[in-house]
């Protein structure tokens, strides 16, 4: 049976750990070609080999999402190599914890700077070569607090609420286009991220990255007319968001 992203491409950022590597292992067994976007270069080497044990094929290209040359030059190389991208999944991620009061504004730029800008420009400088698909894709993750707000988490808020503006904003003007956009907004998934800000969540209750990366298969593979512009996802232990 043919793999259902055989020849895409697919750049993932955030993808030497967590749910970016799970996302990359999840396209890799409908074998698609998937560029692996972050620093840690012996990270992404790891995933390489598991995105080709699973059947799909893998580049890597280190990059800097706090630097907007290094974010240019990702989707540049991605074209030079492989000549064409249709999924771009924009999922790398930090965080912050402290009161608003003692948020130090370099920590208020990290957030902003990877969580919201670097995903501003990457949807920018991508959509040229999206545009030339078939069918193409862009799939933000965000977070439960792009939607709702915890307290010590004032900084990681106001840029997963932009995040989740920008992506909004952006799927209206595609929207009659070859291309779809998505958001999805996790509560607690079994992460470093995750266990660094919320460490009174019990591991048992977090939700695995595998199980993200489910979701985004489906939202790729799923070519009906019923589009599902955001998914709002929670740990079965935690209150239903409606």
């Amino acid at each position: 049976m043919e793999k259902q992203l055989a020849g895409k491409v697919a750049i993932v950022t955030g993808a030497s750990r967590g749910i970016g590597k799970a996302i990359c292992i999840a396209l890799a067994k409908e074998a698609a070609t998937v560029v692996l976007a972050a620093r840690a270069i012996d990270k992404m080497n790891e995933t390489a080999k598991l995105v080709t044990a699973a059947g799909g094929k893998a580049q890597i290209i280190p990059t800097e999402l706090t630097d907007e040359n290094s974010i240019k030059n990702l989707v540049k190389a991605t074209d030079e190599r492989l000549g064409r991208l249709d999924i771009l999944i924009n999922n790398a991620g930090v965080t912050h914890s402290a009161k608003l009061q003692e948020t130090l504004t370099e920590d208020l730029d990290r957030c902003l700077n990877i969580n919201a800008r670097a995903p501003f420009i990457l949807c920018r400088e991508a959509l040229p070569l999206l545009k030339k698909a078939e069918a193409a894709y862009i799939i933000n993750i965000a977070s439960v607090v792009g939607v709702k707000a915890y307290p010590l988490q004032s900084a990681y808020t106001a840029s997963k609420h932009a995040l989740r503006g920008m992506t909004m904003a952006l799927a209206e003007e595609m929207r009659g286009t070859n291309i779809r956009v998505h958001l999805l907004c996790p509560g607690g998934v079994d992460t470093e991220l995750v266990q660094n800000v919320r460490p009174d969540i019990k591991k048992q209750d977090l939700m695995q990255p595998e199980e993200i990366a489910e979701l985004v298969l489906y939202l790729l593979t799923h070519k009906g007319n019923a589009v599902v512009d955001e998914l709002h996802i929670r740990r079965a232990a935690s209150t239903p968001w409606f």
